[in-house]
């Protein structure tokens, strides 16, 4: 049976007969550490690139949208220069994601 990784925003969504059963949503706790950050110009439309700047990998791109999810709706595209929004810590999603 094939299991996404860790880091996958489908990890925790079963597979049925080769195809991906009913997405279930990853939760990323809101904490008090976590970080209120403008998102800068070189990040438009670029989850991935400050996914990398911050934890290492672009795979993580999928949380920024996760964790704000009333602000960014589609987690490309609005993913615009001075939206604000709320960063988790690196140890908060090696915690949560099992990393």
């Amino acid at each position: 049976m094939i299991k996404y990784s860790s880091s996958s925003p489908y990890a925790e969504t079963r597979l049925r007969n080769d195809y991906l059963d009913l997405y279930q949503k990853r939760d990323i706790p809101a904490l008090d550490n976590d970080i209120t950050y403008t998102i800068q110009p070189q990040y438009t439309y670029r989850p991935d690139l400050l996914s990398y700047d911050l934890y290492g990998t672009s795979k993580l791109w999928w949380v920024f949208a996760v964790r704000n999810i009333d602000t960014i709706k589609d987690p490309v595209f609005d993913f615009v220069a001075g939206t604000t929004i709320r960063l988790p810590q690196k140890t908060t999603l090696d915690s949560v994601l099992g990393a």
